[in-house]
């Protein structure tokens, strides 16, 4: 176990993640893989022992280390006195803790358990036994996400959706083929062939203008 308290410099390359769980076997393995990973490891064996290594327990005498730098927080679900989604609402209600990204993992594949942690803002839902190639795959997101200057798993993300989005219009408002999207459409030139040529374009106002200007012509 990694010593408690230890601070890590805001510039090194290693990342720290606070793993919870209740079961030592399991506490284990995932400290091995992290470790492995060349992550450094606090590990803890319930929610209300992490809340009090981030100093969120409300109480004087807590582990809380203000500039503790945590990079990842990975907690089973299962766990008695506080659930890993109780610990992942306390998280996220915390504004200094809000962004850390948090990956939930579980032995069971219940849909509706998946659902509600990743609406309440966890990262990922991982089904047990964790293996070294989702480590690694953490660790390489968080990596990149370090670079951004506003970092974290659902920054990229939103910024994938609306790139995707803008994709998505520029090609709508292109009348090209749909087999090469550079190259224009061997029916938009033809006059005679209204029918035709509307049917390899979107359905959009400005491509409902172009056909009616074509059939008028005729």
């Amino acid at each position: 176990m990694a010593v408690v308290g230890e601070v890590l410099p805001s510039g090194s390359q290693e990342l720290h993640v606070l793993a919870v769980d209740d079961s030592h076997v399991d506490r284990k393995v995932i400290e091995k893989l992290l470790k492995i990973s060349s992550c450094k490891v606090t590990a803890v064996e319930s929610g209300t022992r992490a809340l009090q290594f981030l100093g969120l327990d409300g109480e004087k005498g807590s582990l809380g280390f203000n500039g503790l730098k945590v990079n990842l927080i990975m907690t089973d679900y299962s766990m008695p006195g506080m659930t890993g989604y109780e610990l992942l609402k306390k998280i996220k209600q915390s504004s200094a803790f809000r962004e850390i990204p948090v990956v939930i993992m579980s032995s069971e594949n219940i849909l509706t358990r998946i659902d509600r942690c990743l609406e309440e803002g966890a990262e990922e839902f991982l089904v047990k036994p964790v293996k070294l190639s989702d480590v690694k795959r953490l660790k390489d997101f968080i990596m990149r996400g370090e670079t951004e200057e506003n970092g974290g798993r659902r920054v990229h993300k939103r910024k994938f959706e609306d790139d995707s989005h803008q994709s998505s219009w520029l090609s709508s408002s292109t009348p090209s083929s749909p087999s090469s999207p550079l190259s224009p459409s061997p029916f938009t030139a033809a006059p005679l062939a209204c029918d035709l040529a509307t049917s390899e374009l979107p359905a959009s106002p400005l491509h409902s203008s172009k056909r009616a200007k074509l059939c008028n012509s005729d």
